[in-house]
């Protein structure tokens, strides 16, 4: 029989705090230290930064006689907690070859051990005033987590023989997916955003309505081949595609296709966190900012969702999770685009396999306000300059995502997951 008993967060916390170590087993300390761009953190420093957020908001202040592993490390691990301090410039964090890997793994098991003794204290933490605060941690460390997959990513295509982070396959087998249906949606007025009940962040809350004209989407994600041909057909020579700003990118830094892939012998080829391999035409397309993106979407006579429209279509939809997200044993890589079971109809792919842009800038919902203190920084200062995405993708921990669930980063990203669904009006 099934045990339904609710998990604790003592096995929340270590589940979590084993899974950023099983990420980094296959990494040598060399990898680990690595900054490829101001963008990409060292997988190192994130092992470091995930452990001072529990030191920081939760060991410091609530477990009695607490010793801090290191006193410099509050500088050297801080992210962006202008109300914790000063801290290492972030463009600069791979140059810390000190502390050495060894010093990190035992910061690790000092707080690690310090958190045990907390959640020990008492039996029913789970109502108590930390669980909030612990659920956030919990859901910070996945967030890096993903972020380690991404940088590591970024980190092994700058070597000259593309290595491996991971052995695994990069997809299962597959068929064509075909030219994309549509499913409509009669708009209206709707409710979006987080209930009161569970575990959020702050910038999805609260729920409030809004109106939604006729509107519809495409029933999966693009893929390898939509923007193979985007290419073929002049995509990045046509300005008239492009937003201004991302046209002035394409000249400026010379973008011909999406961040990994490669021309090779036989045709495109693209880099994987598996090493390089023959594109897969019928996978989802991956790291493309928000310019290219939207370029696509004009080429294809559609438009990005926006973002209250995506919330909506997912609430409705039955199939949530037929996407591949980051799991123990999986490909850290989009799968195959699924086919249409006949008389099957709906979305597919809503969720994992690639964060979906929408075209709606990031900004808070009516009646938001941040937390107070420095955890009140954690989403709302960065409202400005930034794009929504939804969905999670196939570098997202399975449990991590849900429909409400607002990620976001500027326009010229690539070096997220990150891919596209086409809307239209109707």
């Amino acid at each position: 029989m099934e045990d339904m008993r609710p998990v604790s967060l003592s096995s929340l916390y270590s589940g979590v705090r084993d899974r950023t170590q099983s990420l980094v087993a296959g990494l040598s300390a060399e990898d680990m230290l690595v900054q490829t761009m101001a963008d990409v953190s060292p997988t190192k420093w994130h092992l470091a930064h995930t452990t001072w957020f529990w030191e920081t908001f939760l060991l410091r202040e609530h477990l009695p006689g607490y010793v801090e592993f290191s006193s410099e490390y509050n500088y050297l691990f801080n992210s962006y907690y202008d109300g914790i301090g000063d801290r290492h410039a972030r463009p600069e964090r791979g140059f810390l070859s000190r502390p050495p890997h060894e010093d990190v793994l035992s910061y690790r098991a000092h707080v690690d051990a310090a958190m045990t003794r907390l959640l020990s204290i008492d039996q029913d933490i789970e109502n108590a005033a930390l669980a909030p605060l612990i659920q956030l941690g919990l859901a910070h460390e996945e967030q890096h987590q993903e972020l380690i997959l991404t940088d590591i990513k970024h980190v092994l295509s700058r070597h000259p023989f593309a290595p491996a982070a991971f052995p695994a396959p990069t997809s299962g087998a597959g068929t064509r997916a075909g030219a994309p249906g549509w499913v409509g949606f009669d708009g209206g007025v709707v409710e979006i955003g987080a209930r009161e009940e569970g575990f959020h962040f702050d910038n999805e809350g609260p729920r409030h309505q809004t109106i939604l004209t006729p509107f519809a989407l495409a029933d999966r994600l693009a893929t390898n081949r939509d923007y193979a041909a985007f290419i073929a057909d002049g995509g990045y020579d046509t300005a008239a595609l492009w937003l201004s700003d991302g046209w002035a990118r394409v000249l400026a830094e010379g973008w011909r296709a999406p961040l990994y892939w490669r021309e090779g012998e036989a045709g495109w080829e693209e880099l994987t966190l598996h090493g390089q391999y023959p594109l897969e035409p019928d996978a989802p397309v991956i790291h493309l900012s928000y310019y290219e993106a939207s370029a696509f979407a004009e080429w294809s006579g559609a438009r990005l969702p926006d973002e209250r429209e995506w919330e909506h279509a997912a609430m409705t939809v039955s199939r949530t999770r037929d996407g591949r997200f980051a799991e123990p044993g999986r490909s850290a890589h989009p799968g195959v685009t699924p086919e249409v079971q006949a008389g099957a109809g709906g979305l597919r792919q809503m969720f994992g396999d690639a964060w979906e842009w929408t075209r709606s800038a990031y900004s808070p919902y009516p009646r938001y306000r941040p937390a107070a203190g420095a955890v009140g920084e954690y989403n709302g200062k960065f409202m400005c300059g930034q794009f929504v995405l939804r969905g999670g993708s196939c570098a997202t921990a399975p449990d991590h995502i849900r429909p409400t669930y607002r990620n976001f980063f500027p326009p010229e990203a690539r070096w997220q997951f990150s891919g596209v669904r086409l809307a239209r009006d109707v």
